[in-house]
């Protein structure tokens, strides 16, 4: 396999040049290029054709938005965005990853970080995960991506000119909507009850749009208490609830110590704390160490509430670099739980799903588009065998090298 073929879009050129010695000294990876703003980055992509593009958020003429969606019409190719840790920026990047960036690494000092070496192994290790995409899991990644630029008035080459200068609508509102955080639904009427069925959600690359796929999909009245952890820094999983809560029946809101698991509400573990329960079903939230190489960490959650949720208690792992719920699964699995993981050809990465199925830790492993439906069955207590799908004992280990290699 060759090298890696990268295009830096950047309007810093202090960044485009230590984005360049970081990436070049990575063995796996060659810096084709470098482009101060949107409309250099298409033009030099149409050129070089690179295998992953890093996308800055602000730039002037056109900005990371912008670029990315006239991108994914024009000459779709996979995209990692290096955002600011800024509430508007958090917004924005969960645009892009809606509009078909594979992933994002938040810069640790802003826009101008001289101290980039230090998310260097996180960047390297995205783009590497990226380019290992298969042809089939991008393709349907894009697939995804073209139905919400559709839903967002930007399917066609015009529209998306006319709609991607730094003045752009959505990027507008959600710049205007920054300062006082996104709205927020009335208080549902009628009493809250304690959970007495558990959901937890992991998920990492390729994660927020496998969630809105899946929270859009329950039912008002789920009948449990739903936890994602959902890899994402501080900042990013607030902007992530938020968008949740607007997706589904669910309301959805970024955890914090003061919470209690409650039937028909979803918690979002907050980035940079692990996320524990105790057995009256309160909240902790710890600044532990990193497990797996992250915090949260779905193993952390999983593995506190196993034995306190037992038989009650469903693990649901969707697309994601790595293997972290796998040990978290294992937990489930000895305490009477039960495990569903998302299957590969839905998988934008085939890393988290894959093993906890070859762990044969999964009752059951399910296209993305049945989750929702058979989470909302498992509250009902029905039996696995009316799911419709295979069970895991059937499952089909033969995916792909470029996936696998990303896990």
């Amino acid at each position: 396999m060759g090298l890696t073929r990268v295009l830096i879009v950047d309007d810093s050129a202090f960044m485009r040049h230590a984005l360049g010695r970081l990436l070049n000294e990575a063995p796996t990876l060659e810096v084709v290029g470098a482009a101060c703003n949107g409309v250099e980055g298409l033009r030099m992509a149409s050129e070089l054709h690179p295998d992953v593009i890093t996308l800055d958020v602000e730039m002037p003429v056109l900005d990371g938005l912008g670029m990315l969606k006239r991108l994914m019409v024009e000459t779709p190719t996979r995209v990692v965005m290096l955002s600011s840790r800024t509430t508007y920026n958090a917004k924005v990047t969960l645009d892009a990853l809606e509009f078909g960036a594979i992933d994002f690494v938040p810069k640790p000092s802003g826009s101008l970080s001289i101290d980039i070496g230090r998310v260097g192994e996180e960047l390297v290790g995205k783009i590497e995960a990226a380019a290992g995409m298969t042809e089939a899991a991008f393709l349907r990644h894009r697939q995804v991506a073209a139905m919400n630029l559709m839903l967002a008035g930007a399917h066609t080459p015009e529209a998306a000119h006319e709609r991607h200068a730094a003045t752009d609508t959505l990027a507008a509102r959600l710049k205007a909507t920054a300062a006082t955080g996104h709205a927020t639904r009335e208080p549902r009427s009628g009493s809250r009850v304690a959970a007495q069925r558990l959901v937890v959600i992991a998920a990492s690359t390729g994660g927020p749009m496998a969630l809105h796929s899946v929270i859009k999909g329950l039912p008002a009245h789920l009948g449990a208490a739903v936890v994602i952890v959902q890899h994402m820094p501080p900042g990013f999983t607030a902007s992530l609830a938020s968008r949740l809560d607007s997706a589904g029946e669910l309301r959805c809101s970024e955890a914090t110590s003061e919470d209690v698991l409650i039937e028909d509400e979803t918690l979002v573990a907050p980035g940079d704390r692990h996320m524990l329960s105790s057995r009256t079903g309160h909240i902790q939230l710890a600044h532990l160490p990193t497990v797996n190489g992250v915090r949260p960490a779905a193993d952390v959650t999983l593995q506190s509430v196993a034995p306190i949720w037992k038989e009650h208690l469903l693990c649901v792992v969707l697309t994601g670099m790595g293997w972290d719920a796998r040990e978290g699964a294992r937990a489930v699995k000895q305490h009477g739980g039960t495990v569903i993981a998302q299957d590969a050809a839905t998988s934008t990465i085939y890393g988290m799903p894959a093993a906890v199925a070859e762990a044969g830790l999964a009752d059951r492993i399910l296209p993305l588009g049945k989750v929702a439906a058979a989470i909302a069955a498992w509250c009902r207590g029905e039996e696995l065998e009316r799911w419709g799908d295979e069970p895991a004992a059937h499952h089909d280990q033969r995916f792909s090298d470029g996936q696998r290699l990303a896990s």
